[in-house]
This record gives structure tokens, C-alpha cells and sequence, in this order.
């Protein structure tokens, strides 16, 4: 996940924050996580560090500790050990005046990407001559000055001479010049054996290529048990990637002339998936994972549902993820020695990369990212987690997805796959910058508990079937193959031929069929598939020995094809590509056609985005680069609710390239268009290294929504708000902005509650008290988009789309608020007085009158809807946890830095204190 738009979320007008990674301040025996980030004003630049909560989603999660300003005594450097661990995270000292600071870094492209950022900082720092004295462009940070509960550390331009990377005394470790880091990998040892060389069928040896000199995975030895810890004389130093037009230039035609220099190998892939239904290992994992005479050179294996409490869905923290890593550690192929890669999890999802030890030198570019498809698109105990790496010079992306439950959930289970595939984007560190999505690797893998169903309406038919082991006239059932043909979700993938029975749902402990009162149907839910060329399944199998889960796992045994890079091959290619380059440059100056240059977005509404495309085509003689530039006095290169994508890149002669150019309206930027602050106007400028620049126009128009206005506002509307005239709307938002009193329309009685706010809670009342999964399935885009309309256009008598649609809907109207139910002046006050059912009491009667009657309305619904708890799988904790997240949310500007998780608990414990109407 990319930390820096969370940070982006808490910096004032004019400030950016360029870069971010969440590390650990190593001090002792206690390491604390942080975020840090590189956070930009004027062009002045200062490390901003956070504490957060363990799943930093939103600006609320992380809480301010420390800024250390980016000065001329400032100091970044990378401690590397003379006897480094194999695998080990890279470790950075910062040094400036009062500072003194060790970090662990993960590897990946966001510590290279902070790295690089920081060094270029103090690079235009010391380009820029000594002022002397305490630097004055640093006034920006004062604001920050007065705040409670961190530090501001001030240089004061004095050199800095107690701690120095020369007189640095750790024993056993040294400075390095320069900024970055890398690895080797931690090997579990089973007793295999190193291959120097490779034999082909013919007799030929091809010698085992040369290191590559990239980027190598993280892994720390804290995460392996009973393994031998093999060790290196020192850690080569990260190579900084370069950004100039040449250097970019030669790395894409590189990729365009592979075949020039590689060759396919073969190398053979276990991937494996498991929903484990809670349970701890509790048996042998042998019989899965190591059960083939022949040890795969990869394992992938993913699990779903490694924990199923509360806890974890709300905090997305378990000890289980230990303990299943464990005991897969033990459990791989005795005939070989494996290095973990990397290991991500989201909730109850988790995917774990193995590689055999002497192919690890040759695993680059690692990079994880996670999706949450659950209520409001964040929860995570639905989606993805994912791993994309290089093997050689082949690109893979191994994605684990957990998608919605039941039968009659398949187009929620279409449009899971489909949010993974759009919001799964891994970050490059070098250009061309476009967006690196799951599809664009040469090979895919993609497993797990797909939960698409056998839909036949006779359970003993389909049992019959099973027995007959007829599977090929019951695939003729099963809604994944139904659906890949009609409905284009996984198109492109294959699945090799199903000659097991289904995967799901037996009784536990037994191969005995769901016996439960739902008695479900027997299916195929966990499921792998495959994407690409040069790659060819060879096996496809359950594995009916496991018993701990109402599952089975399943594996597939994979041989592909990875290309590999002749080295000899490689260099003469490179210095044919450098040579083809001298020939041509000063020979044209760049230039590009543009497609268009006006770009119109017509009735834009909230939370729907609009695309439209614009093609450039390089019409020069010589390759040209291009980047949207920021415009003067203005934080980005375009308005917060616009983005192009990929705002960067390269172009040979006669290239082309398609720019998607998005408006999406979301809560942070609705209010501003509703009071007609902003407009969906703006200017783009196309720049061109060593040439013009283009200007592009975008305008539109913004259909006002009752998502992202006030509840005073709302109040004051009996009408639906686009009946309202956009004079009207503005002059009660920035009435309710101010604060100021509403007494010019005393002649007009507001509504006791907005009317949108009623008819979901009226609606969720009538039909949705004994809803199963109430508050934690989501609902349907398609549908969410329907209700939206029905409340802004008109006042339906009944309001369209599912239950679970629509209660999404109620969540996200609250979450989009612009000032809280709870408004944050009294956010303070409501934590202090959460221990007490009466000083809880006391603050909501000091609430306005339209906020107390929401919190109040909302509070006896949810009531209601715990009475009827046996049917709806509704408790207090679990309300507690997400209205607390909603109607009391930390200030924008909070002056007082408290502990974030302990401010979520404490606003948790407040709305208990209405749920239960008690103390305790």
C-alpha cells in the first residue's frame, strides 16, 4: 500500500509528501514502527515521522510523533554489517542536529523510492549557497511547533560533531557513502544442493548465468524457525536507479530486444491454496506441500481465513500468521533448501513466496500489495493479497483472493475480481512510470477460495454425480466456468481439467459431506488459475488428507518457461542500443501529436468515475519523454479530483501511448464542488524534456449529491438536492462551514434528521433486521449508484438494490460527511468521557440539535438491530467498532497527538456505551 496518500491526507494546502514507507526505529530492545515520509513545501523538505495503527488506511489511523528537518547538517546513510544476515531489511542512520535515529527499512520499491527522494532533497540542499543561522524557509514547519506529544527537532546550520558515519563506534557494522541498501536471502536448509550449471536433454551445459545486479527481496531471519542462517562478508550496495532520458531510453529498448540476449529455461512452480476455516496446524503439512517426488524450484501457497475473531477482522492482527508460517516452513520438500521471498497477509488472507536457495540471487523487483473488498471497500476480511517479483528477466504476479460468499453472490464475486484487478497497483521505481497492474507480467497465477458454486437445485444429484466421479457433466454446473464464458471476469486465464471432487463443504475432522442444517452444496470453491505464455500445468489435484477445515487444499504443479539473460549476448546488445543512441542525438528536437486537446466530463456524480482517453504519438525523429508538470503556485499537476495515468513516460519514434485521463468525486472533494468552491475545470501541461509543452483543457460539470454535504445543510433541503438551486446549497454549506446561526430561515422548520439519512435507516429497519452479515458484506457498485441517484433525484417509496447495498449506502453517507456526527470540537471530550455512561450522556446534549437527533436516531436502529442479533450475526463490538470509526473521527488540525489504536478503542467504547445504555 502506498503510504504517502495517507500522509498526503494530513499536510496543509501547499505541502506534499513525496515519498513514504512505514519502517522500524530501532532503539534496543524496543522496536516501534513508524511511517515516515518526505514531506515537501516550497521547496524546502523535512522527514515527518508517525505512529499508526497497524492498517493505515485513512488520515485518521496515523498520528504525528516527530519532524526532522532536512538541513544542511542533515545527514542519510545505510549501516551496513560486516557479517550481514542473509535476507536482512535494509538499516539507514539519520544524523542532524539533536538526532540521532536508526530505521529498518523493508525491502521493496517504496524504501527505494523514499530513498532516492531524500537524497535528491539534500542534493538541492547543498546545491543552494550557506545562508549561515538557523535556515528561515523552515518557518512553515512552526505551525507544528505548538503540538503536543512529538518533537520538532531545528538545526541551527552548526556542524555536527559527536556522531559522524566516521566516529561511529557500533561494533560490527560501518557507513556507507551512499543512500539504498540490499539483501541476500535467508535459506532454509533441508539438505539440497547448489546448481552451478544447467544440463539440457541434448548433453549441452549452459553455466549458471552471472548475479544480476538489482534488487533483491526482504526477509528477516526473525520470521524463520529451525532453519541455518547462511551468511555473506558484507551487502552489496542498492543500485540508484537513474532517471535521465537516456538511461530510461536504453532500459525500454533492452526489454524490446530480450530476444536477442535470452533464452527459456524451465523451471517448475507449486502453487497451493487453503482456506483453513480458523483452525491452528494442528496436522502434518507434509502429504500437501511436499508430497511430489520431484521439489518444485517455487512454492506459492496462499490461505484464506487463517483467523476468524473479531480481533482480526477489526485490527488485522493475529498470532496465527506464525504459526501457519511455521509450520509450512517444516513442511517444504525435504530434497531441497528454500529462501522465503516474501509474505504478505490482509485479515484472514496470506500468500507466501519460496524460492529454492540457489535461484534466489536471480528473484528482483519484489513488490506486495493487498485489496479489501469488504463494507466500504477497506475491509479486509474479503479481496486480495498479491506478490509480483522478476525471475531472471520474466515478470510474475502470484495473486491469493478470498471472494464473497453464498450462491446467489455471484456478481458480487464478479465484481471482487474485477476491484483486485483495478486497485492493484504495484509502484515503479524507474520509467516509463505507468501504473503496474496484475496483468501486465508475463505469467500470472491466481488462486485461492474463489467461492463461485455448483448452482443445481438437487443436492443429491450433484452427490451422485460426485460418486460417479462424473465431473465432466458437473462442471457443466459450476458458476466459474459459466461465468469466464459470459460475464468476462478472468478472461485470458486457463484452468487445467478438474479430476477431483469439490473442495467444500465437509464436516470437520472427517471426508464426510456437509451434515450441518444448511447442508450446503458440495464445490468447487478453491480454485487456481493461470496467465501467460511459456507456461504449462502439469498437475491439478486436491488433497483429501487434510481434515482440520470444512476445505481441502488444492495444488497445481506448474513447468515454465523463464527467460534468462546470456550475459555476452546482453552486452553486445547494450553497447548496439548505446552506439544507435550517440548516432541520434542533436539530430531533432521531440515533438508529439496529441489526440485531443479538450477534454469534456458531462454530469460527473459522486463516487462514478469518468475515463476518457488520450492518445500521444511521437511524431519526432528522435525518442522523447513526457511528464504533466505542475503548474505555478499549485501543489500537483492537476485538481485533487482528477489523475492521469501514467502521468510519465517514454516514447520512441513512431510510438504511441494511451493516457487514461480519470475524474472521480470522492468525500475529500465533493463538499468544495457542492458550495462552488471548485468546478471540474483545469489545465493540463504536457512538458517534453529538451521540448514544448502542450496545454490540455478539462471542464465538466458536477451534479450536486446529498454524499459529502452537511447534515445542517440537509436539514434545511425538504426537497431533493438537485431540485435545489446551486445558490441555495452553497450559501447553507458555507453557513454550516462557518458555524454561523441558521436564524435567516427561522421561518422555515428543518427536518428533525436529513430525509436521506431516514429513509435508508426506515428502510434497513422494515427489511434488513434479520439480514445475515448486517454491516460486513458489501453491497454492488451498480446498486450503490442506484440508491445514490433515488436520494439526490426523488424520494422513492421504496429504495432499489440489496440489503447489504444498501446499508453500504447508510455507511458511506456518514463516512462522507464533511463535518461528523460527533462534529470535531467535541471529539476530546467524547474519549475523556467514554469510561462513563453519564459524562457520555452529557457530551452528545451538548451536540447541535440536528446532530444530536442523527446520533441519537442512529444509536436506537442499532439497538433494535442487536435484539434480533441471533439472526443477523450483529454485536456490540463489532457496531461499536465501525459506527465508532464513523461518527467520531480525529480533528484535521488536532493539536493533541495521542495514541491512535487507543483513540479508535476509546471512541469504540463510547458508542458501546449507547448500545448497551450502561456502564461496563
Amino acid at each position: 500500500m502506498d503510504q504517502s496518500v495517507v500522509l498526503q491526507e494530513t499536510l496543509e494546502l501547499g505541502e506534499q509528501c513525496r515519498a513514504a514507507v512505514q519502517g522500524i526505529i530501532l532503539d534496543g530492545e524496543s522496536n516501534e514502527s513508524r511511517i515516515i515520509g518526505l514531506v515537501e513545501c516550497n521547496s524546502e523538505y523535512a522527514i515527518f515521522m508517525y505512529t499508526h495503527r497497524r492498517m493505515a488506511i485513512i488520515a485518521e489511523d496515523v498520528s504525528l510523533e516527530e519532524i526532522v528537518p532536512v538541513s544542511k547538517d542533515f545527514v542519510i546513510e545505510e549501516v551496513i554489517q560486516d557479517t550481514h544476515v542473509i535476507g536482512s531489511d535494509t538499516t539507514v542512520k539519520i544524523i542532524s542536529r539533536g538526532v540521532d535515529l536508526e530505521l529498518q527499512l523493508p525491502f521493496g520499491s517504496q524504501t527505494r523510492i523514499f530513498l532516492q527522494e531524500t537524497r535528491k532533497a539534500c542534493e538541492e540542499l547543498h546545491k543552494q549557497p550557506v545562508t549561515g543561522g538557523f535556515p528561515p524557509q523552515f518557518l512553515w514547519l512552526s505551525k507544528y511547533r505548538q503540538k503536543k506529544g512529538f518533537q520538532l527537532h531545528r538545526s541551527m546550520g552548526e556542524k555536527y560533531t559527536n556522531c559522524t558515519p566516521s566516529s561511529s563506534d557500533q561494533k560490527g557494522k560501518k557507513m556507507a557513502n551512499k543512500i539504498g541498501g540490499d539483501s541476500d536471502l535467508l535459506a532454509i536448509q533441508h539438505g539440497g544442493e547448489e546448481r552451478d550449471s544447467h544440463t539440457y536433454e541434448d548433453g549441452r551445459v549452459e553455466p549458471t548465468p552471472e548475479k544480476p545486479d538489482k534488487m533483491k527481496p526482504d526477509i528477516t531471519d526473525d520470521m524463520v524457525r529451525n532453519a541455518s542462517v547462511l551468511a555473506t562478508s558484507k551487502a552489496q550496495i542498492l543500485m540508484m536507479p537513474q532517471f535521465g532520458l537516456r538511461d530510461n531510453l536504453i532500459k525500454s529498448e533492452l526489454l524490446k530486444q530480450e530476444e536477442k540476449y535470452t533464452y527459456i529455461r524451465n523451471y517448475r512452480i507449486f502453487a497451493g491454496t487453503y482456506n483453513v476455516n480458523g483452525k491452528s496446524p494442528k496436522e502434518d503439512l507434509k502429504p500437501w506441500l511436499s508430497y511430489d517426488a520431484e521439489p518444485p524450484d517455487i512454492y506459492c501457497i496462499g490461505f484464506q481465513e487463517i483467523d476468524l475473531s473479531k480481533e482480526t477482522f477489526l485490527f488485522n492482527d493475529t498470532p496465527k500468521e506464525e504459526e501457519w508460517f511455521v509450520a509450512v516452513t517444516e513442511s517444504l520438500h525435504p530434497l531441497a533448501a528454500y529462501a522465503k521471498i516474501k509474505l504478505v497477509r490482509l485479515v484472514g488472507m496470506m500468500l507466501i513466496l519460496y524460492v529454492r536457495k540457489e535461484h534466489a540471487a536471480y528473484v528482483t523487483e519484489v513488490e506486495v500489495e493487498t485489496v479489501g473488498t469488504g463494507i466500504m471497500g477497506r475491509m479486509g476480511n474479503k479481496g486480495g493479497v498479491s506478490i509480483r517479483f522478476q525471475f531472471h528477466n520474466t515478470t510474475l504476479c502470484i495473486v491469493n483472493s478470498h471472494l464473497a460468499a453464498h450462491t446467489e453472490e455471484c456478481d458480487r464475486r464478479n465484481q471482487d475480481y474485477k476491484d483486485i484487478c483495478s486497485r492493484m497497483h504495484f509502484i515503479q521505481s524507474t520509467l516509463p512510470l505507468t501504473s503496474l497492474t496484475i496483468m501486465k507480467h508475463d505469467m500470472i497465477i491466481w488462486l485461492g477460495d474463489l467461492n463461485y458454486r455448483i448452482c443445481h437445485p438437487d443436492v443429491e444429484a450433484i452427490k451422485k454425480l460426485i460418486k460417479m466421479k462424473d465431473y465432466a457433466r458437473l462442471i457443466k454446473y459450476d458458476q466459474l466456468t459459466k461465468h469466464m464464458e459470459e460475464s468476462g471476469v478472468f478472461q485470458g486465464f486457463k484452468e487445467g481439467k478438474i479430476n477431483f471432487q469439490p473442495t467444500y463443504k465437509y464436516d470437520i475432522g472427517s471426508d464426510h459431506w456437509d451434515t450441518s442444517e444448511k447442508c450446503r452444496v458440495p464445490a468447487w470453491c478453491d480454485r487456481i488459475l493461470w496467465k501467460g505464455s511459456n507456461i504449462e500445468e502439469l498437475e491439478y489435484r486436491s488433497h483429501m488428507a487434510l481434515k482440520i477445515s470444512d476445505h481441502k487444499p488444492v495444488i497445481a504443479i506448474f513447468q515454465a518457461g523463464i527467460k534468462v539473460v546470456n550475459q555476452e549476448l546482453y552486452r553486445k546488445t547494450y553497447e548496439n542500443i548505446v552506439r544507435q543512441l550517440d548516432r541520434m542525438e542533436n539530430d531533432s528536437i521531440p515533438s508529439v501529436s496529441l489526440s485531443k486537446t479538450e477534454f469534456h466530463f458531462e454530469n460527473v456524480k459522486f463516487m462514478q468515475l469518468q475515463v476518457q482517453t488520450l492518445t500521444i504519438a511521437n511524431t519526432g525523429l528522435v525518442p522523447c519523454q513526457f511528464e504533466f508538470i505542475t503548474k505555478l503556485n499549485e501543489p500537483s499537476y492537476c485538481k485533487p479530483w482528477f489523475s492521469a495515468t501514467p502521468n510519465k513516460g517514454i516514447l520512441i519514434e513512431g510510438e504511441r501511448i494511451e493516457i487514461e485521463l480519470e475524474v472521480y468525486v470522492n468525500k475529500f472533494t465533493a463538499l468544495s464542488l457542492n458550495m462552488g468552491e471548485d468546478r471540474i475545470e483545469d489545465i493540463l501541461i504536457l512538458h517534453l524534456q529538451r521540448g514544448k509543452d502542450y496545454f490540455m483543457s478539462i471542464w465538466g460539470n458536477y451534479l450536486p449529491s446529498c454524499f459529502g454535504s452537511s447534515l445542517q445543510a440537509l436539514c434545511h433541503m425538504k426537497e431533493p438536492i438537485r431540485e435545489v438551486k446551486p445558490q441555495r446549497i452553497q450559501e447553507l454549506e458555507r453557513m454550516a462551514k462557518e458555524n454561523k446561526s441558521f436564524d435567516c430561515f427561522a421561518n422555515e422548520l428543518p427536518l428533525d434528521v436529513p430525509k436521506e439519512i431516514w429513509m435508508l435507516v426506515d428502510h434497513l429497519h422494515r427489511n434488513a433486521s434479520f439480514q445475515g452479515d448486517l454491516f460486513q458484506q458489501p453491497g454492488l457498485k451498480s446498486e450503490f449508484e442506484e440508491i445514490r441517484d433515488c436520494l439526490d433525484i426523488g424520494i422513492p417509496d421504496f429504495l432499489p438494490g440489496s440489503n447489504h447495498s444498501i446499508t453500504e449506502a447508510l455507511l458511506l453517507f456518514l463516512d462522507a460527511l464533511p463535518e461528523p456526527v460527533i462534529p470535531y470540537y467535541l471529539y476530546k471530550c467524547c474519549l475523556e468521557g467514554s469510561y462513563s455512561y453519564t459524562l457520555s450522556e452529557q457530551v452528545v446534549s451538548k451536540l447541535p440539535q440536528c446532530h444530536k437527533n442523527v446520533f441519537n436516531y442512529l444509536m436506537a436502529f442499532l439497538r433494535e438491530l442487536l435484539k434480533n442479533a441471533a439472526c443477523n450475526n450483529l454485536d456490540v463490538p463489532t457496531l461499536a467498532s465501525i459506527f465508532g470509526a464513523l461518527l467520531l473521527r480525529l480533528p484535521p488540525n488536532a493539536t493533541s497527538q495521542c495514541d491512535v489504536i487507543e483513540s479508535k478503542k476509546a471512541a469504540q467504547v463510547f458508542i458501546t456505551r449507547f448500545l448497551t445504555l450502561k456502564d461496563g
